[in-house]
């Protein structure tokens, strides 16, 4: 059952955005064949599916949350791209297929990276002439994706693997919430505000607790799991002296962290009066995720 209804989610998000980008035009035609390079190469989606997912929990139209949706996914696809770049993770594969930057060049793949961008915070102000409601929205994905959000996770990420950096749980956490955590966070909470603020409380501690998740499954695949099932590079983050849940509590630990998380985020789902049922199998989705 969960798993169809996934793919229900999956249908309609991929739907809607390969709407979007046949009716796309650059000049040259070099920026857009980047950007779908990256964006249409596949992936769980997971974070647009949680945003049309959390519209039906509240009884949403699809058709206001789809928008937000997409932009969510252009900033974490942008973010792929410039963190496989040599500059940051320096990887050479992305889901399966050579990086953007090794297809492309450096100087394409960072322009890629941009256009997705500047796109998804297009999407946000076409939005914004709808209502006040629909800026609040916007508002919650520029800040989350921003200098308060993903982009200060990733300015410590990289400050953590350089020599003498300080290895501790509030470090990490710091740099978990906010590099994964913030732009999971607005995917929840973008269609809660449209839908009045409905339960923000409660779908705002779950946003939080299911980043947290997912990050830390992240750490506990780059060790355990292969190439093949991640689709990229495997063992970067011992390679690159990254600061993970693995490499302050082991394995093992990570995934006794995992669990408890993964209990917190079920508990708040408990005090939210609807049905939850695709939320709650999205938790153990995510705490047993295998890619």
């Amino acid at each position: 059952m969960f798993k169809e209804k996934y793919d229900d989610y999956l249908k309609v998000f991929n739907d809607y955005a390969a709407g979007y980008f046949a009716k796309l035009k650059t000049t040259p035609a070099l920026l857009k064949e980047s950007m779908e390079y990256s964006f249409l190469s596949g992936g769980k989606r997971i974070r647009p599916v949680l945003t049309l997912a959390g519209a039906d929990a509240l009884g949403e139209d699809f058709e206001e949350a789809l928008p937000f949706s997409l932009a969510v996914e252009m900033i974490h696809t942008y973010s792929l791209i410039h963190d496989d770049l040599p500059a940051m993770d320096n990887d050479d594969f992305r889901r399966g297929q050579p990086s953007n930057h090794k297809k492309f060049g450096e100087g394409h793949a960072v322009l890629a990276g941009d256009a997705l961008m500047n796109t998804a915070y297009l999407l946000c102000f076409d939005m914004c002439f709808k209502g006040e409601k629909y800026v609040r929205a916007a508002h919650i994905l520029c800040e989350y994706a921003g200098i308060d959000g993903m982009l200060a996770g990733q300015s410590a990420d990289l400050l953590c693997a350089e020599k003498d950096a300080p290895i501790d749980e509030k470090t990490l956490r710091f740099i978990d919430e906010h590099k994964t955590g913030k732009l999971m966070l607005a995917s929840i909470l973008m269609p809660c505000v449209l839908a009045e603020n409905k339960n923000y409380f409660e779908l705002e501690q779950f946003g939080k607790y299911l980043g947290t998740l997912f990050q830390i499954t992240d750490d506990i695949l780059d060790e355990t799991a292969d190439f093949t099932a991640l689709g990229k590079t495997v063992g970067k983050d011992k390679k690159e002296n990254k600061l993970t849940f693995v490499s302050l509590y082991g394995v093992d630990g990570a995934k006794i962290q995992a669990d408890i998380y993964a209990s917190d985020a079920y508990a708040v789902l408990d005090g939210i009066d609807g049905d939850t049922s695709f939320l709650r199998e999205l938790i153990t989705y995510v705490r047993n995720r295998e890619k």
